[in-house]
């Protein structure tokens, strides 16, 4: 097969999705070590890429911690904040919670920008961040 060329050829060209460097205040990672044993206590926000036939999309989604169900998401061409904002509201939408869940991400730019950190206040969320890397 692979002398007639049948084989799969993979590409593994790695789509970054992470932008730490920005100026954005950072937040300390209130998860670690915690024992997560309710739904609403702790929701997970994160982005990756799905290939495209004409290249990628990008998908933000945000994940019930004690369940692992997604609760919001969004698919866009563009890696912005509106991309993160979109599936944060849809989860804010789908659950309606009350004040005091934690919302744990990564420190990129879309999830420390102030848009979306005004987001989280207005609604209540306490913010957790993991560390770089």
């Amino acid at each position: 097969m692979r002398e007639s060329d049948l084989l799969c050829h993979i590409k593994r060209k790695w789509v970054k999705t992470t932008d730490s460097r920005h100026y954005f205040p950072r937040y300390p990672n209130l998860v670690k070590g915690m024992l997560i044993n309710r739904l609403n206590q702790v929701w997970l926000a994160d982005i990756t890429y799905i290939r495209i036939r004409t290249g990628f999309v990008y998908l933000a989604a945000m994940l019930d911690a004690c369940s692992r169900r997604v609760i919001g998401y969004a698919v866009s061409t563009r890696l912005n904040t509106e991309l993160t904002l979109e599936a944060l509201r849809m989860a804010i939408a789908l659950r309606k919670p009350g004040p005091g869940i934690i919302h744990h991400s990564d420190q990129g730019v879309q999830y420390a920008s102030g848009e979306y950190v005004d987001e989280l206040k207005r609604h209540g969320f306490e913010i957790s961040m993991a560390r770089t890397g």
